[in-house]
């Protein structure tokens, strides 16, 4: 599952890295602390490592 804007790719990135061990679980904050619980590994390295080209920095709420 793509990112759907840069701020989300950035959140899916610190969850990753938490859930990798790279930084601690308890320095996250907001969306990529729910992240970081609800999603695997996986989901998270494919949301982190889309493309940013073209992407709003926060994705509309439609």
């Amino acid at each position: 599952m793509p990112a759907k804007s840069k701020s989300q790719q950035k959140a899916a990135g610190a969850a990753l890295a938490a859930k990798r061990g790279d930084i601690k679980k308890s320095e996250l904050k907001g969306a990529s602390k729910g992240m970081a619980e609800s999603m695997s590994e996986k989901e998270l390295h494919d949301m982190a490592s889309t493309k940013r080209k073209g992407k709003p920095e926060h994705a509309s709420k439609s």
